[in-house]
């Protein structure tokens, strides 16, 4: 070994020592000294890449382990940091080409996996980021940051039985960071199971100040209806040297809780700060869809509507990144509408043994912004009724029909008795797991969109007693368009007005032309009367569902605080005295709406609204 080569292994081996000493910043001048001599000695390219990757400087890291990539070509380890650096700097397709580089020279390890998984997240890609973050899991089945990801990822998958199979009987380590325990506790806020995740909070909070971890408690206090704690509990959070290095997830939560508390200027001001850190187009709908609420609120209703344009145009992007296939189908064309129950078919239903109406769902359906969670939450709050916020259980007895071959909607008299018996049990078996039913309690089933699901409610349930609530279709096609709705498809249709107000015309065609057909039990609920004449209309509708009277009907509102998390856009109304404040809110974007009335006259005149 020449005398050279001799330097540089002892410049090397200081480095190490210093590093182990605690001096990473002699560490890094010895390693740089080593590589001045010989720049592409590899151990001391791995040392100074992990020490820039550790001070996050990964633009830096970037060059060095590219370099050592060619140095040792065959070394996964090199690959591996290479995909980790290419990540952090936003390249996360030249990210993904390292990491099956990796792959191929046998990189197998939880963290391997854990870290693809990041790079499927960084492109939007839920289901590649699930999949391989499920084999994290098996490797590493007790790790909460893999768990985290995970559950997140099916979530964003919709994939919501998943995520909560994976948290079943799951408890935090001693050792398990406190804001990753805070991060889980909040997928299971948003999965609606608010008793597990304030219980994970307070254990992630107990005894210490982490910031972050306040902060999403401040979240599930807002989100169940508790803004003075929220308040309150931001407050002492702000207090904390860490919330300043928070950015744009301390501006955001203190922009809703300004929300929250009608400081729409504050709100306003804070949602636009925290902008500036949402630079790519896909992203920015987080924030948007709420500044177009305090923007509405301070009715400057032009720059409403072009924050909304702009809201949509960046979550469009969203789902054409994370959600391929539906980006591609672009506006959804609603075909189940096209299709039609056959007379004749209807002609051989056999409803032997299906149960009475006493017995049977309630199901609450219209177009989504219609006051479905208002009629919900009264219904919810008289003792014989039960309710379990929005449910995919009608789609799921769909999905179990077309899996026996029956061909949908034409050949429903095809279900046998036992068949129909089945159906109803795998029904109420989900039932249970979502709400838990008394003796003598009937389930109420609101899902705004089994409207467009009648052949199967009337073939599976009879006897059902169905609330159709419609509201002035300008008021509804406005609301849709100003909320930010997480389902791929329903979001793109309400994205432009137009598809939006096709969308709505083509839901009330289907279902008036199925009605004819099938005669469903059906109580016709008008919102404007609904909240006007608010203790009349819920004693025609307790008669219609043959309810004994219950004034705690009267008390929706009161319903809604002692529920807690309510899952639709609508939770912090209804938790607000019943008022008419909402109603002929269209007229003052009457110019943006003037295209749709042509589309909606059918409705306006069938239900006698102005246009």
């Amino acid at each position: 070994m020449t005398a050279s080569a001799l330097d540089i292994e002892g410049l090397v081996l200081s480095a190490h020592a210093a590093l182990d000493a605690g001096d990473s910043s002699q560490a890094e001048a010895l390693c740089r000294q080593a590589l001045a001599l010989a720049p592409r000695h590899a151990r001391a390219l791995e040392l100074i890449g992990a020490l820039e990757m550790e001070q996050r400087r990964f633009g830096e890291a970037v060059p060095v382990f590219e370099l050592l990539c060619t140095v040792e070509p065959d070394q996964s380890a090199h690959w591996f940091n290479f995909a980790n650096s290419l990540r952090e700097v936003g390249d996360a397709d030249r990210s993904l080409e390292a990491f099956a580089c990796a792959a191929a020279r046998g990189e197998r390890s939880a963290d391997f996996y854990y870290n693809l998984g990041l790079t499927h997240m960084a492109r939007g890609d839920f289901a590649a980021a699930k999949a391989v973050l499920e084999d994290a899991l098996k490797l590493e089945p007790g790790d909460a940051e893999i768990l985290h990801r995970y559950v997140l990822s099916c979530y964003e998958c919709m994939q919501f039985e998943r995520a909560l199979a994976a948290l079943d009987n799951w408890t935090p380590s001693a050792t398990a960071p406190a804001e990753t325990v805070a991060a889980i506790a909040q997928v299971l806020l948003n999965l609606g199971e608010d008793s597990r995740a304030e219980s994970l909070i307070r254990s992630a909070i107990c005894g210490n100040q982490n910031a972050g971890a306040l902060l999403v408690q401040v979240q599930i206090f807002e989100r169940t209806n508790r803004v003075a704690e929220a308040a309150a509990l931001l407050e002492r959070v702000a207090s904390l040297p860490e919330a300043q290095s928070m950015g744009s997830d301390f501006l955001r939560v203190s922009a809703k809780i300004a929300q929250r508390r009608s400081d729409h200027a504050l709100a306003i001001e804070l949602y636009r700060r925290a902008l500036a850190d949402y630079s790519q187009l896909h992203d920015r709908h987080f924030i948007l869809f709420s500044l177009a609420e305090s923007l509405h609120a301070l009715e400057r209703y032009d720059e409403t509507v072009l924050t909304l344009l702009d809201a949509h145009r960046s979550q469009a992007a969203f789902i054409r990144r994370s959600r391929p296939i539906a980006g591609l189908r672009g506006t959804p064309e609603m075909a189940v509408t096209e299709f039609s129950c056959d007379p004749a078919d209807i002609a051989i239903w056999d409803h032997t043994g299906a149960p009475p109406a006493v017995h049977s769902p309630i199901f609450v359906v219209g177009f989504p912004r219609s006051g479905t969670t208002l009629l919900e939450l009264t219904l919810d709050a008289h003792p014989m009724l039960r309710s379990m916020d929005e449910q995919p259980f009608v789609q799921n007895a769909l999905e179990d029909i077309l899996a026996k071959g029956i061909t949908y909607p034409e050949r429903l008299g095809a279900l046998t008795r036992a068949d129909l018996d089945e159906l109803r049990a795998r029904y109420y078996e989900r039932v249970r797991k979502k709400a838990p039913l008394d003796q003598g309690q009937r389930v109420v089933d609101k899902n705004p969109l089994n409207i467009l699901r009648l052949p199967v409610i009337r073939r599976v349930f009879p006897n059902s007693p169905i609330l159709l609530i419609v509201r002035h279709p300008c008021d509804v096609i406005l609301s849709c368009f100003m909320q930010h709705f997480r389902a791929p498809d329903f979001a793109m249709l309400c994205s432009e007005m137009p598809s939006l107000t096709l969308g709505y015309r083509k839901t009330f065609d289907f279902w008036y032309d199925q009605a004819a057909l099938l005669s469903p039990r059906v109580l016709e609920v008008r919102y404007e009367s609904f909240v006007s004449d608010f203790g009349i209309q819920v004693r025609r509708i307790a008669e219609f569902l043959e309810l004994p009277w219950d004034s705690a009907m009267l008390e929706p509102a009161e319903r809604a605080r002692s529920k807690g998390y309510i899952s639709t856009p609508s939770y912090s109304q209804v938790v607000q005295p019943v008022t008419q404040k909402a109603v002929g809110r269209w007229h003052a974007y009457r110019k943006y709406l003037e295209p749709a009335l042509p589309v909606l006259a059918p409705y306006l005149q069938r239900w006698g609204y102005d246009g």
